[in-house]
Parts: structure tokens; C-alpha cells; sequence
């Protein structure tokens, strides 16, 4: 990376910060290092150990890198009930090198109390603006000519689209009556649409699949656009909605490019137990990497003295995506201090 980009990417940063402190959010430093992890399916993580001094590998105890500040936050969330952000070093395993992955990479994960994931959307589009506004040069260098030219395609505000009319529009089919089906009606859908997926998958995977291949390379590039309501059936932490087969969850997409992940946050103690069970169960069967998993994580959210979890929204954000968006690069690496 030159060192005008290198400028850029911590006045990005300094200025992501500056967005959140007016605003009135607390930073946090949590640990990189976790006795154990949320469960989830969908990814894999960094396994290491701390050895005691004079001690032997017998001695070891097992720690993983953190894939998302997620665990620590939501315990000083319902220990204090603040908005909190926190910009900070995550780690994923097993995914691809290249354009658009790192295995290690710089998040964004920010919660908003008494909140909705419809309020986040909003705050997210602001911290855009805030982002967007003109900013002189830094001392000492002028700013990267692609950063000075800041790209109409990211301004807000953003496009919204559910996730049922993104099918609907672009892969020609409802994903919920489909879905309600079952699994082969998917697969049907998908062998429409000239993919070829193997018998057997189930409702969660399919729908990732045509997600995957048919819907994302259909999103428009000129404008930021945020997907809603995501079908209940792929497990998330996020809140049901009243009488719904879907959660309240975005993600949001920019130039085609996944960049957010927001939910309504779940705060029901047992749904959330239920849900680190399943994923506990499914992991010990399907994960390559196996961590530990706090059974009594559920109990962060039963009701206190104080009282219970608060309502709230959190919005976790790949900060080298985004960074590479406002500087007009198309890969990470251009952005990246250092590549693993």
C-alpha cells in the first residue's frame, strides 16, 4: 500500500471513530482471544493455546481468535445498556484468498439501544453521509485522487429491497411459497435457473445457493443496496418478526459487494439457548474447527435485578470492504496494510 492510501485508510478510520463519539457511543477494546465462541455453521475459526509459564503442551489451555467482537459485546451490553461500537482485528478460517477475503480482516460492530434494525439502516446511511462529507487533505499529502472523487454510487439513500421481492424480481420465483413446499420445489427452481445443485441439500442451503448465483450478480452496482427480511428458516441471532416467516436482518450491498450485517437482536434467554444448542450440535457434526461453547451464554439475557436485555440493534461491518469502496479499489489487498 503507497502512503497517500495509507493516509486515507486512517483518516477513514479516525473518522468512523469521530461518527460514533459525537453521536454519544462508547468505544470498547475487547480481547482477540476467546475461552469460547457463539456457535455458528456458516464459518470456521483460528484455534491456538496459552501455555503457563515452565508448562508443557500438556498444560495447554485452548483459546480461539475472535471471528466477530460479537460475544464480548453483547455481556457488556447487558451489564450497562449503552450504545457501544467497536472497530477491531476478527478472524475467519478456511475461507478464499483474494479480492475480497483476508483471513484476517478489520471489523466495525456497533448496537444501538432501544433500537430496531430499521434504526440501524438509518444510522448506517448517516455514518455514509458522514463519510462522504468532503474532507481536506491530511498533513503532509494530498488525498488519493479516487478519494477525492467520492463515488455517487455510495451515497444514500440506500436502495431497500426484501428478500422475497429480491426473488421474486430476479430468480422469477416466490422464495417463501416455494420454500413452504420444501426442498425439492427449490431445487426445482434452481435447476430453472441453469444451476445444477446435488440431490439431497436441505431448504437452507438451496436457498444460499440461488442467493449466491442468481440474486447477487443481479443487485444494481450504482447505488447501495440493503436486502430485508430474511427468511426464518437460516438460523441468525436475530429477532422473529410478529406473525412473519422472516427475521429483521439486512445485509447491505455495495457495487455488489456484501458489506453489512444487521439484525434486530434476539433477547429472548430461551431462543437464544435454543438456538446455541442446535448450532452446537450441528458444529460438532459438520465443523472442521471445534471450539467451546458457553452453555450458560443464554443466561446473558435472562431478566436482572436491573432488568432484562435491552432491545437493541447491532450492525457488524467489513471495515477493509468498506475502505476499499470509498478509495475506488476493486481489492482488499489495495487496502491492507499487510496480506496474510
Amino acid at each position: 500500500m503507497d502512503i497517500e492510501l495509507l493516509r486515507e485508510r486512517s483518516r477513514i478510520i479516525r473518522s468512523t471513530r469521530s461518527f460514533f463519539d459525537r453521536r454519544g457511543y462508547l468505544e470498547l477494546d475487547t480481547p482477540l482471544l476467546a475461552p469460547d465462541l457463539i456457535p455458528e455453521t456458516s464459518l470456521e475459526v483460528f484455534e491456538t493455546a496459552y501455555i503457563p509459564p515452565r508448562g508443557s503442551t500438556q498444560d495447554a489451555e485452548k483459546r480461539w481468535l475472535i471471528p466477530s467482537p460479537e460475544i464480548w459485546m453483547k455481556k457488556l451490553i447487558a451489564a450497562h445498556r449503552t450504545n457501544m461500537y467497536q472497530i477491531c482485528k476478527c478472524f475467519r478460517n478456511t475461507e478464499s484468498r483474494g479480492r475480497l477475503h483476508n483471513p484476517e480482516f478489520t471489523m466495525l460492530e456497533y448496537y444501538t439501544m432501544d433500537a430496531g434494525y430499521e434504526d440501524s439502516l438509518a444510522i448506517t446511511e448517516d455514518l455514509f453521509r458522514h463519510l462522504l462529507a468532503p474532507a481536506e487533505a491530511p498533513a503532509g499529502g494530498n488525498r488519493p485522487a479516487a478519494a477525492a472523487k467520492q463515488p455517487k454510487s455510495l451515497s444514500p439513500p440506500f436502495m431497500r429491497i426484501t428478500m422475497e421481492d429480491a426473488f421474486l424480481r430476479w430468480a422469477g420465483f416466490s422464495l417463501h411459497e416455494t420454500a413452504a413446499a420444501g426442498a425439492r420445489a427449490l431445487e426445482a427452481e434452481g435447476r430453472r435457473l441453469g444451476l445444477d445443485p446435488p440431490p439431497g441439500l436441505d431448504t437452507a442451503v438451496l436457498y444460499d445457493l440461488i442467493f449466491i448465483h442468481t440474486i447477487e450478480p443481479a443487485l444494481p452496482r450504482d447505488r447501495p443496496v440493503a436486502i430485508l427480511d430474511y427468511p426464518a428458516f437460516v438460523p441468525c441471532l436475530a429477532k422473529e418478526k410478529t406473525g412473519s416467516r422472516t427475521v429483521e436482518r439486512w445485509e447491505l450491498y455495495v457495487h455488489g459487494i456484501e458489506l453489512a450485517n444487521c439484525y434486530s437482536e434476539e433477547t429472548d434467554p430461551h431462543t437464544v439457548r435454543r438456538y446455541f444448542e442446535t448450532e452446537s450440535a450441528l458444529k460438532e457434526k459438520t465443523g472442521r474447527i471445534r471450539h467451546t461453547v458457553d452453555e450458560g451464554y443464554w443466561k446473558t439475557f435472562s431478566p436482572r435485578q436491573d432488568g432484562a436485555f435491552p432491545r437493541c440493534s447491532g450492525v457488524a461491518m467489513g471495515m477493509d470492504r468498506l475502505i476499499m469502496a470509498l478509495t475506488g479499489k476493486s481489492s482488499i489487498n489495495s487496502v491492507l496494510t499487510f496480506t496474510v
